[in-house]
Parts: structure tokens; C-alpha cells; sequence
């Protein structure tokens, strides 16, 4: 407190003596508290002071244009064009002129734009001389309105009123700068001075302190800071004379310092600069009133009659344009300079040297021509105090009307006719309603105004107003005039009221400022005097009255200036904003076009590397026993074809003259019989290195093999030859060219062709198909079809057409009996014979085909050991599911039920009598093969029977309710009457034929019925899509709408309208979706909230699609608000800097330049740009590695990038935050969706920490891992609901989710991991016997859940039907469980019935399943559940083996009551499960349930088949089918 208390009294102490000697009040900067009773007047920023009403088109704020005013330039070359060199009238020196516009920029900053920027641009008109040489008519000089009050402009009654951005007094502002700040820029703080650049006489380049105005020079383009002096004005750098007249003012103020810290050496820095200042100060005000204004106007100034505080001396706007084009009309087109020695001398130009320094060239000069020291200062003051300006008349110098520095990209525009624009802008009463204000005579008729002038020019104005005297503006009107007393009257009315209302005027002698003894010697200082003080020229080198030149006065001028004396102005040119940046902003939209495609090649990168990683965790435990390579195999790379790779292979020689191709791991990928060959052809290439090697396979697809060099080749022709010598073969040998060789070897890719060309006519004469529709196609060529048709097929591609291996029973049994000739070879012919028998032959033929297969020893019986070879071919294909014990039992069953249990041998009679009861299915039975043709399959499944149109069903058209009739039947009988149990309560109820009409729609009916089913189905779905959707389109249009029109006024949206609201619109769309979809992802929320009545109105089961849904639309938001900003930082890059100061004002500053920032520096310099840039890399990693397929392939891929949206976040926040738009809006949209996410993440922290013992761990076939684990204290879950777990002993944090086995009832909870994946891989590995025996214990694990799901709502249905596919059957293993269960206790239950579909491929894929099935079975005792087995595997139901298998299986339950396959009482079915109708046999079994529950779990596939048959009942007006699927 003390310590504080004595720097408080320090530097009060220090300030008191730093101003020990200023006894009066120091006058502020900013002009503020001048007048006290009216604080504001004459400050910055104050409001133009209108002496007339405001003239606006509107009569508030919209400028009079074409036509009710004449076009500017038109206007302009009426009244200002003429020729130069005619001397001021009172010989006005050029000095003063330019002391002028000093003066003018000491109380007059109107430049500034408005905000949002306006234009009032001049159209150049067509085929003028300097604008448009070329005629072309389209060229327009842009002209931007000046700054305006806020507020102004609304009404009639408030009319615009522009502002002055300086101080309006003459309080050297100029030299001081307007404000405290600018002042204490320019100052040295160090014995009073202002700071001086390195010689002392000139102020010090700008360095960005002191806000400069820097234009371009028009005539090199040059910019930036050189040549630029800090000085008072802004706008001191103008021009070089200018900019001299300011350095004068700078040289006298330090003159004076000097002097003071002289005379005064205990001052202080403070005390020498404020004297300094008010002295300076008061000599200006005395110098512009009594000096240079009556020798400007001709007039003398009233006398002071002392300070009148109610007289308001603001800056009227008729003052503002009159002086600038008064003293406009007396610029010469170039000024002298000389020496101190009246030498006048030649200025070096690019076309030469020249008498004097063009004003064009001169404008915002950086070469500093005139100006390279303190010398050329003072050449220039003294050529302007020798050289007399132009007279006051209307006429305007080229230099200005045609060569005056241009705005934005022109860089040349015309003087005049801007500031008719202006006057315009301004609201600038008429010309005689001036005149009438100043108490002149208002104008009567055109030959009133100038007599003095040329009748054309009267005339040329006068048809430009239409005649209309009433309608002559201003500024014109006072240039043509004689004498131009309005320009005086208005000029000498502004200074006197300056003078006359200023508090702190030098001659007021109540401010303390002077004494009446000091204001006098203040009034009798001249600018003579001053410039003595400053420049190096003697007092005898000037004439006394420098504002004036009279004769006898020292140095007079050479002669008059004209445009012809001088070098000539450097033409307009247009600037191009975007020059040399279009393929650079190209690449860079390119480049963010790719990030998708960058970021699908990385995460492919990281696919590949995933599935190798996969592979070799497979390989390792994988417990083959690799094949040792013994030293009879050859080893050599085989070729495959040109786009295949090659691989490595070895050849053994069997002794049964066969080629046998072995793979690194000792299995056999080929045999090549060499049987039915008297010789062997082989092929030799003749190239450098003699590598490769041909064997030609007639039959087959030929054998190339590749040596790494020569030795080996030859190695193996000396075996091979010696192998074919012992076979009795002979070899033929040739060599050719590699190439040819090549091209000659029929490779396993053009022998498919071949096949698949064959098989397509063997089918079409078959099933008498045009030969079009087999394939014979245009490009084939009779060659080829004639190859395709002579070929043979071996037996290896014969079982491979059957889907079978080649040395099954039942190939070698088909075979044989197709192989008429015995060659080894199946022929076209052959094929076709056999064929026709199952596809068009009657049972009885197809029953003695197979008799005939079976008989081996063709004697006309078929004996028990042939029938038990022909059952074990036929179990071949299920794996050999049953063992021999099994087979032999169904051949006894079966013979006894047939009356043959006393025979050994079947006659075929007596076989076919065996199969009565299955007609039907003999009938249709036929072969099932590969390579049919997809365009022929319809015609297949026509002639063969409905029942194979069950995919066809499904999946794409309606069936025909007459033709599923027979099939409903008998699947509705399997449903009721399964063998063994009590009759099902619920009975078969027949159609009448009326119901059957009530189903029988049309079309449109069928359509509007599944429309109301789907409404129905996703009632809840659709509300809330649509209400979410309703609320993104109304965030969207209510921001687009916002900065389109109603958004405070910027200008924004007049500078880039598309871009703004697309970029505005989308950005608050991605703010609402970014947030909420974060409540997606609360799954405990989820969880506890659809247990409640929300359930009913809320989908929380689709949780995770409709955050798919959400994600897709953001990213479309996404990419629309990034084509916005594109827009946008085009438009940006091409905007002048003027308006972009009005779009961003707290981060450009107008400083004249107009130079926008490149594209690149909005990208990659500015917040917004380089978060947006991440955000994208940032998005385009998070969607890619989020597909399906990379999900599937790299789940830890998934994991991780999906982990970095806390990072998007953080950048969208920051993004935002720049506020270079608008203020950040997104925390309104974030903050309530992320407290709800991150409570319900700290909920599932507080549970992942908790380590969970494992209890059992059991390696079960088919990959699965069954892990049965602790339950945690107060763990509550429901059957079907899932949980995540991690374990932390695989090196990874990463939680997968996995469906609950257990049942609700059950004190463990237990799960069956399918290994899929790597993890999944990995934790099966860490589970594994050896591994555990290896760790001691069983690795624990983190337990996250449980999580509501789909499935839990089994029991809310009165019938239900489960569908599971693959591992999908995890669910239901657990619901089924629950079942048995709650029955068991007499639990109260909505479900009456469970129908569950597995559909396995192999009935030993998931043996864990069929135990869970088993345990159902005997605990069902009240027929809840019926267990339906689909075999996948097997071929289509109407396969030849298939329909044996299908006879046997119901032979074996109706004698054994438990299926063949699987020995549960469970029905088993062959093929993929029809569900159209099993669904629509449904309907008939349960007629009065209205709604079934059907839930699916499994494959995509199964998933989407199960919603179309769904889809496709509901079309119905009968049973609805709620279709449910479970998602993670």
C-alpha cells in the first residue's frame, strides 16, 4: 500500500514539474471541449454542418444520378476543358495554392469510405479520348461515397449527414495529427522536437505508427512506405508540393523548440513542445485568415470581435467542395524549381529533361523527384513562391481532369468530374439556392451566369440540365460564374465562423493563450518570415508577400506552365487484383478437393497393412504343419498371365504319369494327367538366360514355369525327360522367342472363357435359349467359338462346375457315368446328354440315373454298401456331418420303412418305389452348377419350380399369392406339426374367397398400402428426421436472411451475396449438427431414456444411424461452407482495400493503398483460414476411416481417428473465435449437448476403470471365444442389450462392442467373440491354453455398458421372429435363454411365440449355439419357441445331393424325432432361408396377431433381405411385420 501510495505521489510530482511553465490550458488534439457548451463541435469525427437542406435524390440519402443530373464526366468536359497557361487574375503564386490545400487538410478529413461501401460510379462515355479510346462504351470509373454518422440517413427528417474525420478548428492539426496518440508518434521526446528522419531537415519515413495514407503512384504503380513522411495529415503526402507545405510547418515547429530549449534550458521535453505548439498553432491561424485567405479571395477578412461560443463553427459541405474546386481551377499542369540564385531548373524525366515537375507524375510520388534532401525541399518552396497559378475560371488542368490519381484498380481517374460526384454524395444544394443563402442573386437565365465565356460552353451545359436553370448543381454553376463569388462568399464564411468560434483563437485574450502585446507580434509574422526561419534561401531571395508575385519581386517565372512544356502524364492503367494467383488458388481448391482422396490412400495404406499384420497373426496360429519340400520336388515360379503375378510352385512326378503342382505349404493346386498323351509338347524360350518353359496341357490350361536361371531349367528337362522315357511317352521339344511364348500359352484365365462360353451353349440348346442370350457375342470369333465348343472338360473342372473337390464320391460317381468314350474327359456331347436327363427327364429317368451311378459293378442291383456309398457322397457336401454309425442307421431305417429290411440289393424298381413319397422333389430336381450365366438363371428357375424362385421372391418382385399356396401349405403344416410335440394352440384358419379378394390390389393400391405400413413402421423415425431437418433448414435460412438483409450494414452481402449466405447458412447448420450429434452418442442416456414413455415418440434404437444420418448432412453442410469461403476468398482477393475496411474493420485499415491480401494469406495467415484447412484434414480422416469398409478392415484405424473429435472441436471453437464475420455463435449450440456428452462419458469412465475377472475362457470351433466373466455389483441389463469391453493386457485401450449371451437371470455374464479381426484375433490368442499357461491367470478386462438395442423389445410382441446370421445369433442366444426362463417361473409375458431362424452355413460353424438350442428344447415346456436351421452351405433345395440329403433328413425325424444334421428336434433346412414365405405362412398360423415382431442380426445381406420381405408383406392389408436390426 505505501509502495503504491509513493509512485502516486513520484510521478505526480514528475508530471507537475514536466509542466511546471504551461500556465494555460493546453488545447486537446482531438478537438473535443473547444466549446464548452457544445463539447463535440469541430472534434473528430463531428458532423458535417449543412447550411442548406440536404439535396438527395430521396430526399435522405440516395445521390442524384442519371438522368435527373448530367453524366459526370460528360459534365465535366463541358465546363472544366480548356486550355492551360493562363495566369491568376491577382497574380496568385502556386505557393499559395498548395498552402491552401495544407489548410484544407488541417481542418477537412472527408476521404475516408463509408461503410458499407457505396458507389456512385462514372460511366466513361463510349469513344473517350483519354477512358476510352478503343469505343468501347463499357468502361466505368468507380467512385466510392465518403463516410457517414450512424444514424443519419433514415428518414426525411434525418437526411445523411457525412463526418470529419479530423479536428474542424485550425489547431495545426496538419502538423500534429488529430489525436494525443498520432501526436506522440510523430514527436522525439527530446528537447521538444518532432522526430526527424537522418539529415534532420525532413520528418522520418513511416514506419506503420502513424496510420499514413498510402496510395499508389499512378505513374510507375509503385507502393508502400518509401517516400512516405509521418506528418500530421494523412493525406500530407499527396503530392510533393503538398508534402513540401507540410514540411515547412515541421521545420518551423522544431525551429521554434530550438530556440525555447535555448532560451529556456530548465524545461522540460513536455514544457518546450506545448509553447513550440502554440505558437506554431497561433501563427498558422494567423497566417491562413489575415495572410493567405484575402490575397486567395481578393477580399479583405472582418475584423475579430472576439470569441461567440453559440456560433457553430462546423465544416458546412458546401465548403468542403467549393474550396477544393476553386483552388483546383488555379493547379498548373507542372511547378518550377530553382535555387537560391534564381537559376530555375530542368527536371530529369524518362523522355528527357523538362523546365518543371509534372503535377500528374507527382501524385503520391515514391521516387522522390524533387525531394531526395533538404535542398530539394527548399527548390521546390522557392520555384512555387516564383511561379504564378492558373487563373480562377472554370477551366481545370489535364493534369487533374484527366490524370488525377484514380480510386481501387484505376489508377488514373478525372479530378472534376469526382468531385461532382462528391458534391453529389454530399447532397449539395442547387446553384442558386446557394447563391440566394449568401445573399447573391439567384440565376435567371444561362447567359446571366458567365457572359465572359464562350456561347458553345453555355450552351453544351445548358442542354445538359435541359435548359432547366433550376437544376444547375453547385459546383458547375460557381466555376462558370465570373468572379466566382459564390466559391468566395462560402469559403470566406466557413474561415470567419472558424475564427470567430474558436475558444482557443490566438487573438482571444480570455483562453490565458497570449497577450494582446503577443498576439499582435503573432499577427504581424507572415509566411515569409516562416519560411526564412526554414529554408536555406536568404530573406533577399523571396518577395516579402509570398502568396503573391508582383513585379520588381525577385526570380520571376521563365514563363507560363502549359501541358506542352512538359513531359507527358503516364496513361491509366487498370489494375488486376488477382494477377499472377489463379494457379496458385487453383492448386489449392485442387488440393483441398483431394484431401478425400490423399486420406483414402492413406487409410488404404493403412488397410494393407492391417490385412498383411492379419495374415501373419493368422499364419502364426494357423497349427498346419508346413510341407516339408522333399528333394524329388522341383521348385520354379509358375506364370499366370500377363496382370497376375507369378508364384512360387513344385513339380513332383507321380508314378501314375501325373504332374502333380504343389503350392510353398504342400497342397496341390493342379494335377496334370498325362494318361490319355502318346506325347508331350514343351516349349523352350530361346531369350537371354533360356528362363522360361512351356508344357503344353491340350485339354487344360498349359503350365508356364520360370527358372531364375539356366542350370535349373535344364535340370529339370533332364527329369522330365527321364520321367516320360520310364512312362512310355515321348517328348517334343522347340524353343521360340519368350514373347511368343507367352502369347501361345492358354493360361487359367482364357481356359474360363473358353469354359464360360461353353457352359452359356450348353444351356441354351437345354433350355432352347436364343444364341444371343448364351453369349455368342459379336467379338467372339468363330475361332473361338469353335474352340469353346470342341473343348473337354477333366475332371477336376467338371467337379469345379458341380462345386465340388475332384476326388468326392459323387464326382467320381457322375463322372464315370458321363464319360461315355472312357478318355478321362467329359465332351460337349456328353455333358449335354446328362444334363437333359435333370433338367427335362421325369423322376422315374432321374431315379435310374442315379441307380446307375451307384452301380458299380453294373449288375443291375444296387446293394446296401452301394446305397451307403451313394448316402455318404451325397453327406460330402455337409462336411460329413454324420458319422458311418449314423449313415448305416438311416440305410436301415430307410430300407425298413420301404418292406426291404430282409434284402441286400435293390433292383431299380425297388430303389424308385424307396423314393414314392418324394415325386415332387425328384421332379424338380436338377444339378446345380456354377458358371450359368445370370441372363439364363431367370429361364432356369422358370422351368424348373416356384420353389426355386424363393430368392427371386425376396428380392425382386411380389409373389403371386396362388402360386406360394402349395408352399404356404406345407410350411404352415411344418410350423403346426412338429413330430414329438403337443399341437400348437394356435390352428390353421383356411382363406375364404372372400378374405382372399380383400388382398387381391392393384398396383397404386399395393403402393399406397405399403406407404401407410412404412408410415407406420417409421412414424417416429420420420417425425424426428423431419423436425431435425425442419430445424437445420430454419437455422440455415435464418442466418442466410440474417446477412442477405438484415444484418447491420457492412456491405458484406452487397460484396459477396452467394458466398456470404451459403458460408453464413451452412456454418450455423454445422454448429447445430456438430453439437447435437454428440447426443447420439450418450449411450447410458440412451439407455436409461428408451425405457421410458419417450420411447414412444423418440427412436433411441436408431441412435446410430440417425448419427450416420447427421454426420452425412454435416459434411454436405461442410462442403457447402467451404465452397462459400472459396467464393468468398475470391471475391476478398479481387476487393479493394477500401471496402474490405469496412467488411473487417478490426482487421484491415484503409490506408489508400487498395491492395488486397492475397488468397494464400486468408487461407494459411489468418485463424479462420488455417483451422478451416485442419478441419477439413481433420473431417476427411474421421469420414474415411469411418466407411464400412475401413471400419471392418481397421477398426483401431476407426478408433483412433474417431478419438480426434475432440480436437475438431477445439478448432471449430477457435475457428469461430476470429469473429472476422461475425461474434462466435457456437458455444450457444455446443455448450448444453456437451455437458449432456460429457456427463455421460464421466459415466462410462467411472465404469471402464473397474477391472473385471474373467472366469472361464473356452476356444470353441469356428473361431468363436466364449468368455464368461464376473458381474459387477448392480450390473442390471436385459436380454439383447450389449456392452463394450477392452483389454488392456493387448497393449490398447480400444472398447469393442459385443451382444451379451447371458441371460438377466444368469450371476455371470458371458460373451462369444467370432476372431474377425485383429483384436478380436489377438484377445482369442490371449485366451488360448498355451498362452494362459504362459501368464499364470486370466487377463482381466473393462467392462462399458450395458446399452439399450433393438432386440430387447422381443417380449413386447405377441409373436415374435428372430433371424440370426453368422455370429448375429449372439442376441438371441440370450434372449431365448430369458425366455425359457421366465416360462419357467410362470413369469407374465406379452410373447405367446418365438420363431427362431438360424442361418448357418455349416451346422458345425457354431456348435456353442446348437448346446444353448438344446438346453431351450428341454426347457421349453410350453412350445414358446420354434427353432428353424438353414444350411448355407448346401446347394440350392432342389439339387440333386440336396434333395437326397432333404429325403434322408425327413426320413430321419420322422423315425427319430431330431434332425440328421444337427440331432436337435429343431427343424433343418437346406439353402438360404425363403422368408416372403415363411413370413406369409405366418399370417396364416397367428391370423388374429396384428403385429409380429421380427428381429435380424447378421450380415448385411441376410439384414436387407429380411427388411424387403418385410417391406413386401406389409404391402398386404393383413399381419404388420416390425422389422428391428441390430447396429453398434
Amino acid at each position: 500500500m505505501m509502495l503504491s501510495l509513493a509512485v502516486a505521489l513520484l510521478l505526480t510530482w514528475t508530471w507537475g514539474r514536466a509542466q511546471e511553465s504551461i500556465s494555460w490550458e493546453v488545447q486537446r488534439y482531438d478537438g473535443w471541449y473547444n466549446n464548452l457548451l457544445h463539447h463535440s463541435r469541430g472534434a473528430v469525427g463531428s458532423r458535417l454542418l449543412r447550411l442548406l437542406p440536404a439535396n438527395y435524390a430521396d430526399g435522405v440519402y440516395q445521390a442524384l444520378q442519371e438522368p435527373h443530373v448530367p453524366n459526370a464526366r460528360q459534365l465535366s468536359n463541358a465546363v472544366a476543358r480548356g486550355p492551360s497557361g493562363l495566369p491568376s487574375h491577382r497574380n496568385t503564386t502556386v505557393l499559395a495554392v498548395f498552402f491552401g490545400f495544407h489548410v484544407l487538410s488541417d481542418i477537412l478529413g472527408t476521404e475516408k469510405p463509408g461503410c458499407p461501401a457505396e458507389f456512385l460510379n462514372i460511366h466513361i462515355p463510349r469513344g473517350d479520348l483519354v477512358f476510352d479510346p478503343a469505343g468501347t462504351g463499357d468502361v466505368v470509373l468507380p467512385f466510392q461515397r465518403i463516410h457517414w454518422a450512424t444514424g443519419t440517413g433514415q428518414s426525411p427528417n434525418s437526411p445523411r449527414e457525412q463526418t470529419n474525420e479530423v479536428t474542424g478548428w485550425l489547431d495545426g492539426s496538419s502538423i500534429y495529427g488529430p489525436s494525443h496518440s498520432w501526436s506522440d508518434a510523430l514527436r522525439s521526446f527530446s528537447g521538444g522536437q518532432l522526430a526527424t528522419g537522418p539529415d534532420g531537415r525532413v520528418p522520418r519515413e513511416t514506419d506503420g505508427r502513424v496510420p499514413m495514407w498510402k496510395a499508389l503512384d499512378p505513374s510507375t504503380g509503385q507502393g508502400g512506405p518509401q517516400g512516405i513522411y509521418d506528418l500530421g495529415s494523412a493525406w500530407g503526402n499527396e503530392n510533393l508540393f503538398l508534402q513540401a507545405e507540410s514540411i515547412v510547418w515541421f521545420r518551423y515547429h522544431n525551429h521554434l523548440a530550438a530556440e525555447l530549449a535555448n532560451n529556456h534550458s530548465t524545461w522540460s521535453d513536455e514544457d518546450i513542445f506545448q509553447h513550440a505548439r502554440k505558437q506554431v498553432i497561433a501563427t498558422f491561424q494567423s497566417i491562413v485568415l489575415y495572410e493567405w485567405l484575402p490575397t486567395l479571395l481578393g477580399t479583405t477578412v472582418p475584423e475579430y470581435n472576439g470569441y461567440q461560443q453559440h456560433l457553430d463553427p462546423s465544416i458546412s459541405p458546401e465548403f468542403v467542395a467549393a474550396a477544393a474546386q476553386f483552388l483546383a481551377t488555379m493547379l498548373p499542369p507542372g511547378v518550377y524549381v530553382r535555387n537560391p540564385q534564381c537559376q530555375f531548373q530542368q527536371v530529369p524525366s524518362p523522355g528527357g529533361s523538362f523546365p518543371a515537375v509534372r503535377l500528374c507524375n507527382s501524385y503520391w510520388s515514391r521516387k522522390s523527384t524533387g525531394q531526395t534532401d533538404d535542398v530539394d525541399v527548399d527548390n521546390l518552396l522557392l520555384g512555387m513562391i516564383s511561379q504564378i497559378a492558373e487563373r480562377e475560371d472554370n477551366i481545370v488542368v489535364e493534369d487533374l481532369q484527366d490524370y488525377w490519381y484514380g480510386p481501387l484498380k484505376y489508377s488514373r481517374t478525372d479530378y472534376v468530374a469526382s468531385w461532382l460526384q462528391r458534391g453529389r454524395d454530399l447532397g449539395l444544394p442547387t446553384y442558386s439556392q446557394a447563391r440566394e443563402r449568401f445573399g447573391l442573386e439567384p440565376l435567371q437565365n444561362w447567359s446571366a451566369l458567365a457572359p465572359h465565356l464562350d456561347q458553345q460552353v453555355l450552351e453544351t451545359v445548358a442542354s445538359l440540365y435541359a435548359n432547366d436553370t433550376a437544376r444547375l448543381e453547385l459546383l458547375p454553376g460557381a466555376m462558370l460564374e465570373a468572379g466566382s463569388s459564390l466559391f468566395s462568399a462560402i469559403i470566406l464564411d466557413q474561415f470567419v465562423r472558424l475564427r470567430d468560434g474558436d475558444r482557443f483563437w490566438f487573438e482571444n485574450t480570455r483562453n490565458g493563450l497570449f497577450t494582446v502585446e503577443q498576439a499582435k507580434k503573432i499577427r504581424d509574422t507572415t509566411f515569409h518570415d516562416v519560411l526564412t526561419a526554414v529554408i536555406s534561401a536568404g530573406p533577399e531571395g523571396l518577395q516579402p508577400h509570398v502568396f503573391n508575385w508582383s513585379e520588381g519581386d525577385p526570380c520571376p517565372q521563365p514563363q507560363q506552365l502549359t501541358a506542352q512544356h512538359l513531359a507527358n502524364c503516364t496513361p491509366m492503367t487498370v489494375l488486376d487484383y488477382f494477377e499472377g494467383s489463379g494457379a496458385g488458388f487453383g492448386i489449392i481448391i485442387v488440393v483441398l478437393c483431394c484431401l478425400p482422396l490423399v486420406t483414402l490412400f492413406v487409410a488404404w495404406i493403412v488397410a494393407v497393412l492391417r490385412k498383411r499384420d492379419f495374415k501373419k497373426l493368422q499364419k502364426k496360429q494357423s497349427s498346419s504343419v508346413r510341407w516339408e519340400v522333399t528333394g524329388e520336388a522341383i521348385q520354379a515360379m509358375e506364370w499366370h498371365g500377363p496382370k497376375t503375378d507369378s508364384s512360387p510352385v513344385y513339380i513332383q512326378f507321380q508314378a501314375d504319369k501325373v504332374l502333380k503342382v504343389l503350392d510353398r505349404r504342400g497342397c496341390a493346386l493342379r494335377n496334370i494327367s498325362l494318361k490319355a498323351h502318346q506325347s508331350v509338347e514343351v516349349i523352350l524360350s530361346s531369350n537371354r538366360g533360356n528362363k522360361a518353359l512351356l508344357l503344353k496341357s491340350p485339354k487344360e490350361y498349359d503350365l508356364v514355369l520360370l527358372f531364375s536361371e539356366e542350370a535349373e531349367r535344364s535340370n529339370f528337362m533332364g527329369k522330365l525327360q527321364s520321367y516320360l522315357e520310364e512312362s512310355g511317352l515321348d517328348l517334343h521339344m522347340s524353343e521360340m522367342k519368350e514373347q511368343s511364348l507367352m502369347k501361345r500359352a492358354v493360361t487359367q484365365e482364357q481356359r474360363k472363357q473358353i469354359l464360360e462360353t461353353f457352359f452359356r451353349h450348353l444351356f441354351a440348346q437345354v433350355l432352347e435359349i436364343d444364341r444371343s442370350d448364351a453369349g455368342e457375342l459379336n467379338f467372339e470369333s468363330s475361332q473361338k467359338a469353335k474352340e469353346s465348343l470342341t473343348c473337354e472338360l477333366s475332371r477336376a473342372e467338371f467337379a469345379e462346375a458341380l462345386g465340388l473337390k475332384a476326388h468326392s464320391m459323387f464326382v467320381d460317381s457322375m463322372f464315370s457315368l458321363a464319360d461315355k468314350d472312357g478318355n478321362g474327359y467329359i465332351s460337349f456331347r456328353e455333358f449335354l446328354d446328362i444334363l437333359v436327363v435333370f433338367m427335362k427327364g421325369s423322376p422315374e429317368e432321374k431315379s435310374k440315373v442315379m441307380f446307375r451311378m451307384y452301380d458299380i459293378d453294373e449288375n443291375g442291383f444296387l446293394s446296401k454298401k452301394e446305397f451307403l456309398r451313394m448316402l455318404r457322397s451325397f453327406i460330402e457336401i455337409s462336411n460329413n456331418c454324420l458319422t458311418r454309425e449314423q449313415a448305416e442307421q438311416v440305410t436301415e431305417s430307410m430300407f425298413r420303412a420301404s418292406g426291404f429290411e430282409d434284402r441286400d440289393e435293390l433292383t431299380w424298381e425297388d430303389f424308385h418305389y424307396m423314393l414314392r413319397d418324394h415325386d415332387r422333389e425328384l421332379r424338380l430336381t436338377h444339378l446345380c452348377l456354377k458358371g450359368v450365366p445370370e441372363e439364363l438363371k431367370q429361364n432356369l428357375h422358370n422351368r424348373v419350380s416356384f420353389i426355386k424362385k424363393k430368392e427371386t421372391v425376396s428380392e425382386e418382385k411380389d409373389p403371386n399369392l396362388d402360386n406360394v399356396s402349395h408352399y404356404v401349405e406345407r410350411e404352415g403344416q411344418e410350423l403346426r406339426r412338429r413330430p414329438g410335440r403337443k399341437v400348437n394352440q394356435y390352428q390353421l384358419h383356411l382363406y375364404t374367397e372372400a378374405q382372399r379378394k380383400k388382398y387381391e390390389r392393384n398396383k397404386i393400391q399395393q403402393k399406397i398400402q405399403e406407404f401407410k405400413r412404412f408410415i407406420e413402421n417409421y412414424r417416429r423415425h420420420i417425425v424426428c428426421v423431419v423436425l431435425f431437418s425442419a430445424i437445420t433448414a430454419g437455422v440455415f435460412v435464418e442466418r442466410a436472411y440474417y446477412y442477405a438483409f438484415a444484418s447491420p450494414s457492412t456491405g458484406i452481402a452487397q460484396t459477396t451475396f452467394v458466398g456470404i449466405i451459403i458460408s453464413r447458412g451452412s456454418a450455423a447448420c454445422i454448429s447445430f449438427m456438430y453439437s447435437y450429434i454428440l447426443l447420439t452418442m450418450c449411450r447410458n442416456l440412451i439407455t436409461i431414456l428408451r425405457e421410458t414413455f419417450l420411447n414412444h415418440y423418440i427412436p433411441f434404437d436408431a441412435a446410430v444411424d440417425f448419427h450416420r444420418w447427421i454426420a452425412m448432412a454435416a459434411l454436405i453442410f461442410s462442403v457447402l461452407h467451404t465452397a462459400g469461403h472459396v467464393v468468398n476468398v475470391y471475391i476478398f482477393s479481387v476487393t479493394p482495400l477500401s471496402v474490405l475496411s469496412c467488411l473487417f474493420s478490426s482487421v484491415f485499415t484503409d490506408d489508400g493503398s487498395q491492395l488486397p491480401q492475397k488468397y494464400y494469406w486468408w487461407f494459411f495467415q489468418t485463424i479462420p483460414g488455417m483451422t478451416g484447412v485442419l478441419l477439413l484434414v481433420i473431417l476427411a480422416v474421421m469420414y474415411v476411416f469411418a466407411t464400412h469398409h475401413f471400419r471392418r478392415v481397421s477398426f483401431q484405424g476407426f478408433w483412433i481417428t474417431h478419438h480426434i473429435y475432440v480436437l475438431l472441436y477445439v478448432l471449430v471453437i477457435i475457428h469461430g473465435s476470429y469473429a472476422l464475420i461475425q461474434q462466435p455463435r457456437f458455444h450457444v449450440y455446443f455448450i448444453i449437448p456437451a455437458l449432456i456428452y460429457g456427463a455421460d462419458k464421466l459415466l462410462s469412465l467411472s465404469r471402464k476403470k473397474v477391472e473385471i475377472s474373467v472366469v472361464k475362457a473356452e476356444l470353441l470351433p469356428s473361431g468363436v471365444t466364449h468368455l464368461q466373466f464376473q458381474r459387477p455389483q448392480d450390473f442390471e441389463y436385459k436380454s439383447g442389450q450389449w456392452v463394450r469391453i477392452a483389454c488392456v493386457a493387448l497393449g490398447t485401450t480400444e472398447y469393442h462392442p459385443f451382444t451379451l449371451t447371458s441371460a438377466p437371470h444368469e450371476d455371470t455374464l458371458s460373451l462369444h467373440i467370432r476372431a474377425a479381426g485383429p483384436w478380436t484375433t489377438r484377445l482369442r490368442e490371449l485366451y488360448s491354453p498355451e498362452s494362459l499357461a504362459l501368464i499364470g491367470n486370466m487377463p482381466k478386462l473393462y467392462l462399458d455398458g450395458p446399452f439399450g438395442e433393438g432386440h430387447q423389445e422381443w417380449n413386447k410382441f405377441e409373436v415374435s421372429v428372430l433371424v440370426g446370421g453368422g455370429i448375429g445369433v449372439t442376441p438371441f442366444a440370450s434372449i431365448l435363454k430369458d425366455l425359457v426362463f421366465k416360462s419357467s417361473i410362470s413369469s407374465k409375458l406379452l410373447c405367446k411365440k418365438i420363431y427362431f431362424i438360424w442361418v448357418t452355413r455349416t451346422q458345425r460353424q457354431f456348435e456353442w449355439l446348437a448346446d444353448i438350442i438344446r438346453e431351450v428344447e428341454e426347457a421349453d415346456g410350453n412350445d414358446l419357441v420354434s427353432v428353424h436351421i438353414y444350411i448355407t452351405q448346401l446347394a440350392e433345395k432342389f439339387d440333386l445331393r440336396t434333395t437326397m440329403l432333404y429325403i434322408c433328413e425327413r426320413h430321419f425325424q420322422k423315425v427319430l424325432n431330431k434332425s440328421l444334421f444337427t440331432g436337435l428336434r429343431s427343424i433343418t433346412h437346406f439353402g438360404r432361408p425363403p422368408f416372403v414365405p415363411f413370413f406369409d405362412s405366418l399370417q396364416e398360423v397367428h391370423p388374429e396377431v396384428q403385429k409380429i415382431g421380427v428381429f435380424s442380426c447378421g450380415p448385411p445381406g441376410m439384414t436387407k433381405s429380411v427388411e424387403k420381405a418385410c417391406r413386401q408383406l406389409n404391402k398386404k392389408d393383413q399381419t404388420y411385420f416390425a422389422h428391428h436390426y441390430e447396429n453398434f
